[in-house]
């Protein structure tokens, strides 16, 4: 009897661990190419999703290095989200390289989060290199803007429903729980920065031009000579002149680009320095989406303060 009961539990157990197996494999596995994306999917998707992402928060997703162990990544993935507009191009090489026919362009698997979104700084004239990293469809740098966060998890939504169908509604739920806390911060973010309204703000490179634009900020020049082209002493000496004509107080730089720098050509021209989170991790205080769009908030305030 006694073995016999063993036998049983052992066969129980095993079912279990079956059935606890099914059960994981049920949900969908995702790769978002930024941070940003993956906190966003998160919240859709709950825990009927599993999401890594091939770029960290303090890295920039300009010139990430392809490396195998983002294709292993990606070999094993149900869904790609991609950030679209030119910004991670690489993320094509990672899906060559990891064969998975699942994530190819055009399949249900792939995502491309800036679908239907109000892209700006179109450029008007044909591109090319000598004009440094101008991207033809626009500026890519959508996500710090919490106001295009509805668009973007709309794009999420769809695309894990293509994949399981019968749990829309728990995705649609679950975007509607993280569209009721959005839609409760966002007036106290624009109350914070609605007193600087207006004002010009200088940015190392264009990465913030969604965020500024959402709040009633304007963009004031770059301290990079052209996008992802280092400045000349020529062109720092014209930015501070019209920095100090135009009274701009604030210069702001991502947590890869030259402080000094940045720092150098604040004290010159009268203005203050903060560093800005492009995406979720990118600085310690910005642990998830939310806390990511509040410290940005508090650190233009008081740098414009």
């Amino acid at each position: 009897m006694s073995r016999f009961l063993h036998v049983i539990s052992a066969a129980l157990l095993a079912a279990g661990l079956l059935a606890g197996g099914v059960e994981g494999a049920d949900k969908i596995r995702v790769v978002a190419t930024t941070a940003d994306l993956k906190a966003l999917t998160d919240a859709v998707g709950g825990d009927l999703v599993e999401v890594d992402a091939l770029a960290r928060g303090n890295q920039n997703p300009h010139d990430l290095e392809v490396r195998p162990s983002l294709m292993v990544k990606v070999r094993r993935a149900d869904m790609l989200v991609i950030n679209g507009l030119e910004l991670d191009q690489w993320a094509e090489v990672v899906v060559q390289g990891a064969n998975n026919p699942k994530v190819l362009p055009g399949t249900a698997g792939r995502v491309d989060a800036s679908e239907g979104l109000p892209i700006l700084e179109v450029p008007t004239t044909r591109v090319d290199r000598s004009m440094g990293d101008v991207h033809p469809v626009g500026n890519p740098h959508y996500t710090p803007d919490p106001g295009l966060a509805p668009q973007i998890t709309a794009n999420i939504l769809n695309g894990l429903a293509r994949l399981q169908p019968e749990s829309r509604p728990t995705f649609e739920k679950n975007r509607a729980a993280f569209l009721a806390r959005l839609e409760q911060a966002m007036p106290g973010w624009a109350a914070t920065l609605a007193p600087f309204k207006g004002a010009k703000v200088v940015q190392y490179h264009p990465d913030f031009v969604y965020l500024l634009t959402r709040f009633g900020l304007v963009k004031g020049g770059a301290i990079e000579d052209r996008p992802g082209i280092p400045a000349t002493p020529g062109h720092l000496a014209r930015l501070i002149q019209d920095m100090k004509q135009e009274k701009v107080k604030l210069v702001v730089v991502e947590p890869w680009n030259d402080y000094q720098l940045a720092e150098r050509v604040a004290q010159d021209s009268g203005a203050r320095v903060r560093v800005l989170a492009p995406s979720v991790g990118a600085v310690k205080e910005a642990k998830t989406y939310f806390d990511t769009v509040d410290y940005n908030v508090r650190m233009l305030a008081d740098g414009l303060r």
